[in-house]
C-alpha cells in the first residue's frame, strides 16, 4: 500500500482527536502536554492546544520503544492482563 492510499490527516489535531487516537481521556492528554512528554502548542487568545500529526506519531514511536526496552529489562510483568 502506498502512502498515497492512506487517508490524509490534518496537520494539527485537537486534544480531543489525540485522546481518541490514543484511546485515553482528555486529562491524560493534558498531562502529557503539561509534562512535555507529548509536544504541542497553544494557539489563540483562549490558548487552545493543538498537536501536530507528526508529533503524535513521534510520541507513539517513542512509547513503543520505551515499552520494548522495559519488557527486555524485565520491568513489565509477563501476565495475561494485556
Amino acid at each position: 500500500m502506498s502512502d498515497d492510499a492512506l487517508p490524509k490527516r490534518p496537520r494539527f489535531l485537537t486534544i480531543e482527536q489525540v485522546a481518541e487516537d490514543l484511546a485515553v481521556g482528555l486529562p491524560t492528554v493534558r498531562q502529557l502536554l503539561r509534562t512535555g512528554e507529548l509536544r504541542g502548542l497553544q494557539v489563540g487568545g483562549r490558548g487552545l492546544w493543538r498537536v501536530a500529526s507528526k508529533d503524535l506519531e513521534a510520541y507513539i514511536e517513542r512509547a513503543y520503544r520505551v515499552t520494548a526496552e522495559r519488557i527486555a529489562a524485565g520491568e513489565v510483568a509477563d501476565d495475561d492482563s494485556v
